[in-house]
């Protein structure tokens, strides 16, 4: 069975692969505009279906899967900056804060059990993260080196990013962009699992 990964993400992708599933990634074509007014978690299930959808429909015996990730501060939602001066305002409001990275997640299938018929299946998944009260040259320092870009909150927890924080509680993998643990589960019922592919699916 092929399973699509709709994403330009490096770092979603090694979460994939290390998990031992076989996969294509495909660019997805969708306006990762954000809705105002919406909650956090609206919006990155709606963007993670758009993503999943612009891709399932030119491949209509695949399972895909669409994600998306929000950040999300006392109800302002932050997304993808789009140059070193919205990176640096976002990490300006982010420092000495709680706040909240939000994924969406969607998977459109054909269920096995279910007769072949179409199939989708969405959740989302949050992480609650203290950053530190940073100084102004830590703030510079840390936008110098590039790697807000992509990144909702302007950081990158899996690289020097991790030096903001103190304090995380939740899913390392949803900080990632994506919530793996769950994913699986999902997936099996797709009837995707590299341990055991021969096994017949067994909807939980």
């Amino acid at each position: 069975m092929l399973l699509i990964l709709p994403s330009t993400s490096p770092i979603r992708r090694q979460i994939l692969e290390r998990s031992g599933l076989g996969f294509i990634c495909v660019a997805p074509d969708v306006d990762e505009t954000m809705a105002e007014r919406r909650s956090a978690e609206h919006v990155a299930l709606s963007l993670a279906q758009a993503k999943a959808r612009s891709v399932a429909i030119h491949h209509p015996d695949a399972v895909v899967i669409g994600a998306d990730q929000v950040c999300e501060l006392d109800g302002e939602l932050l997304g993808k900056p789009d140059n070193a001066h919205s990176a640096r305002k976002q990490l300006e409001k982010l420092s000495g804060q709680t706040h909240r990275l939000v994924t969406g997640v969607t998977v459109f299938g054909v269920q096995p059990t279910r007769g072949g018929v179409r199939r989708v299946e969405g959740f989302s998944d949050e992480t609650r993260l203290t950053m530190r009260a940073l100084s102004d040259r830590e703030l510079d320092a840390y936008v110098k080196t590039g790697e807000w870009r992509g990144c909702a909150g302007s950081y990158r927890l899996e690289g020097r990013g991790i030096h903001l924080m103190e304090r995380i509680k939740g899913d390392y993998f949803n900080v990632l962009g994506l919530p793996l643990v769950p994913l699986l589960k999902v997936l099996r019922r797709f009837g995707i699992n590299p341990l055991l592919p021969d096994e017949p699916v067994v909807v939980a």
